[in-house]
């Protein structure tokens, strides 16, 4: 069969090296990076102080820009950040806790770090609900929309489990939330750039993801979308001098505020992870989400059946639909299994209470997703004996 997909494939030059099924946790490097990365370094050499304001100060927003239309978003509604802990702490920090409203829910199945953060918010006043797992694999949608009343001011979940690849119904509990009177903060790290994700239609309050992933930008590139009704209400505690409406007049406290998404920024940007996240974008953008989610089914589905066929668990939904870009498999010995693998150069990893996790990505061929199945089950039954 053709893949009009692997056009692209010649952009990752990791793919003539590797087997690479580890998108869900570091995206392949697009050639073009080294090339932007290269820019940077002239225009720091050459331009000095300058590049500044011939377009450094803005890049925050302009990088955003470029993941706008990958998730739905309008223009200049998105700024970057160092990463998702720092922007999840933003918009916690917009928020008074010490009312009756103070209750924040969130899945026990989602990514730690955001439910360290959600922990530590008792300091402040906050009631933490963590929503339990029937299956260790998906949230019941009932039971997240049962957590949610008129004392919850905030809730906090991830589009897709990064421990099962499954995807919640971000779009109930958001009307749920709304009809209740609280907001919610969507994790989309796990599924931008491989699963359709429209913030807009969602009518999500605030969105929060990174570049690492599916979206091949590297580490250092965070981001922060706002609903823009909201923007100009909020006053977010963890702020800094790029947040002032007037930064180089260096002003005493208080701050003034940006009236726009600079008011969600804080110190001085991380110049060159937003050089290096652009190619990743980039590339995304033309390829198209939905192609890639076309794929991505069709070769997680692929993978599953072969698992299945092999008497390998999987821990991942079987419902297409409620899968994301990621299989987990439940292997014997799956941490010992997956160091060997990574010797060979075949590159995926393997997380405790879940298993080996693979992604495949729109780069990768139907061999390849053959070949990983192949090696695993080798070095399983050799194991066995």
């Amino acid at each position: 069969m053709t893949d009009p997909l692997l056009a692209w494939r010649g952009e990752f030059p990791v793919l003539n090296r590797t087997l690479y099924m580890i998108s869900h946790s570091l995206g392949a490097m697009p050639a073009r990076t080294r090339q932007c990365l290269t820019q940077y370094a002239d225009q720091w050499d050459n331009r000095s102080i300058r590049a500044w304001e011939e377009g450094w100060w803005t890049m925050p927003v302009t990088t955003g820009n470029l993941i706008a239309n990958i998730i739905g978003a309008p223009p200049a509604s998105m700024v970057m950040q160092p990463n998702v802990t720092v922007a999840q702490w933003i918009v916690l920090s917009c928020f008074d806790w010490r009312g009756i409203r103070n209750k924040v829910v969130s899945e026990a199945m989602n990514f730690p770090t955001n439910l360290y953060i959600l922990g530590e918010l008792d300091r402040l006043g906050a009631r933490f609900v963590k929503v339990p797992s029937r299956d260790g694999i998906t949230i019941a949608v009932d039971d997240m929309l049962t957590a949610i009343d008129e004392e919850t001011q905030l809730v906090c979940i991830s589009h897709v489990l990064f421990r099962s690849a499954y995807i919640q119904d971000v779009k109930a509990i958001i009307e749920k939330a709304h009809r209740a009177g609280a907001q919610v903060v969507v994790d989309i790290y796990q599924s931008a750039g491989t699963v359709p994700v429209d913030v807009t239609s969602w009518q999500v309050d605030f969105a929060v993801g990174g570049s690492v992933k599916w979206l091949c930008g590297g580490p250092g590139a965070g981001y922060l979308y706002v609903r823009p009704d909201l923007v100009a209400q909020l006053r977010p505690r963890l702020t800094g001098w790029m947040a002032h409406a007037s930064p180089f007049s260096f002003a005493d406290d208080p701050i003034d505020y940006a009236g726009d998404m600079f008011r969600f920024l804080h110190g001085t940007p991380a110049v060159p992870a937003l050089f290096a996240a652009k190619s990743g974008y980039e590339i995304i953008n033309e390829v198209g989400v939905d192609r890639i989610r076309e794929k991505s089914i069709r070769q997680t589905t692929r993978l599953i059946e072969t698992a299945l066929a092999e008497g390998i668990p999987v821990r991942s939904p079987m419902n297409t639909e409620d899968r994301g870009g990621a299989v987990i498999l439940d292997v014997p010995n799956g941490y010992a299994i997956t160091q060997e693998l990574l010797r060979r150069d075949v590159l995926l990893d393997y997380r405790p209470g879940a298993g080996i996790r693979l992604a495949p990505h729109f780069y990768t061929t139907d061999d390849e997703v053959d070949e990983v199945l192949r090696q695993i089950v080798a070095l399983r039954d050799q194991r066995s004996t």
